[in-house]
């Protein structure tokens, strides 16, 4: 699952969809489903420059549905890229605090929470790794109020995309900018079920499906799951009392959410301290403007002991140097190979949509939510069951369809979950 952060969006013209009633569309979906916002709740949103369009649409559809107000934070890539162009060396250990603080407290004070991604997944290749790593950091640490409210669901929030030039370009390169950005935003609209008759009625089935999946495993008790495939062989150990979840979700404010749109897993938490065996990435991270390939890991007693990548492995070293908690994991999740966005065939450079594409892990902070109870655990108590604590979450992606999934139970024995990527049962 992924979360939203406030990161650098692409710069230029705004590109919504041809079809301007898909716009409205996708907008609806966002603040019916996605957040399920309540009349009178303010809504802090964040977006690139070029998702204006759907920002605005988002913003009407917010306020037709009640809201007391609409707060949106705009970036911009250019800004980005001039501060590693021109700024001193110790700027790089700095963040804005006093945002994070600020959306902590709107967090806090009731506040739903948006984000519109578009980000350009190489915007910082080439960059000094060490500045990135720095930067990268310090955002982290700065983060830590918002995110530990957004983690805990202590909100409804959700993560729409909009297509723009940049990530466009990754998606669909050689193609000129008229006719990629089209194309992607049809990649995004079928994922959202925006393409459908009645998308909000098709996330309601859409979720009834994910929440059947989640009751099955959760009948099972599975002590851990084994991954098999080209390049792994990973036993990933469940926390105690641990709980599968996928789809709709209830936040700690009693409203129900989408966080994802769009969704296609089911997950869960594991156990810090129980993964062990090596794992081969399936496809590239996209994180924070630097694109990561073949990540290979090895784990012993739950933590990363090695740790190599094709490309991007400068940057992937220092992830994983933030802190202790960033080479264990804090999420596992199950995604068939044939889901929609799967047979798609593309390679988005998102993690919003590859990780809905492809069975995935997390480095880092765990979801409270996943345990029995856990909303209303204090921080010992979670770390006892099993979960992990970072200033990161960061999903990759393990799953294909030549990847198998057992399921281990506290006797040992083992039933299949996946074989060639899809469910056995």
């Amino acid at each position: 699952m992924s979360i939203g952060d406030v990161t650098s969006g692409p710069i230029g013209a705004s590109h919504p969809p041809a079809d301007a009633a898909a716009l409205g569309r996708l907008a609806d979906v966002a603040v019916r489903v996605g957040l399920g916002l309540r009349p009178g709740q303010e809504l802090v949103m964040t977006a690139p420059l070029d998702a204006l369009p759907l920002a605005r649409a988002i913003t009407e559809c917010a306020y037709r549905a009640g809201a007391s107000l609409v707060t949106t934070l705009y970036t911009d890539e250019l800004a980005a890229l001039l501060r590693f162009t021109h700024a001193p060396d110790e700027a790089f250990d700095r963040a804005a605090g006093w945002l994070y603080d600020g959306m902590a407290a709107a967090f806090r004070s009731g506040a739903a929470r948006l984000a519109i991604a578009g980000d350009d997944p190489s915007l910082l290749t080439g960059q000094d790794p060490g500045k990135v790593g720095r930067a990268n950091r310090a955002r982290s640490e700065a983060y830590v109020p918002a995110l530990e409210l957004i983690a805990g669901f202590a909100t409804n929030w959700t993560i729409v995309s909009a297509a723009t030039p940049a990530w466009a370009r990754a998606v669909f390169p050689g193609e000129p900018d008229s006719a990629a950005v089209p194309k992607l935003w049809e990649a995004i609209l079928a994922a959202s079920r925006v393409d459908r008759d009645d998308p909000v009625a098709e996330w309601a089935r859409h979720n009834g499906e994910l929440r059947a999946r989640t009751e099955i495993l959760n009948t099972r008790r599975f002590a851990a799951l084994r991954f098999r495939g080209p390049g792994t062989d990973l036993t990933v150990g469940l926390a105690d009392d641990h709980e599968w979840h996928g789809g709709a979700t209830t936040a700690g404010n009693g409203i129900v959410c989408n966080a994802n749109i769009p969704t296609e897993e089911v997950f869960t938490t594991p156990h810090r301290l129980r993964v062990s065996g090596h794992v081969t990435s399936t496809k590239p991270l996209a994180y924070q403007g630097t694109v990561i390939e073949e990540i290979r890991v090895t784990f012993a007693a739950g933590r990363i002991t090695e740790a190599t990548a094709r490309a991007g492995a400068e940057v992937l070293r220092r992830v994983l140097d933030t802190d202790e908690g960033a080479r264990r994991l804090g999420e596992v999740a199950l995604v068939p190979h044939s889901s929609p966005i799967s047979r798609s065939g593309l390679l988005f450079y998102n993690t919003l949509f590859d990780e809905n594409a492809s069975s995935h892990i997390a480095l880092g902070q765990a979801y409270s939510k996943c345990v029995r109870g856990g909303l209303g655990m204090d921080e010992p108590a979670l770390v006892e069951r099993g979960c992990n604590r970072s200033l990161i979450h960061i999903d990759w992606m393990i799953g294909s369809g030549a990847v198998d999934v057992d399921g281990i139970s506290p006797d040992g024995g083992s039933e299949p979950v996946m074989r060639d990527g899809e469910w056995a049962r």
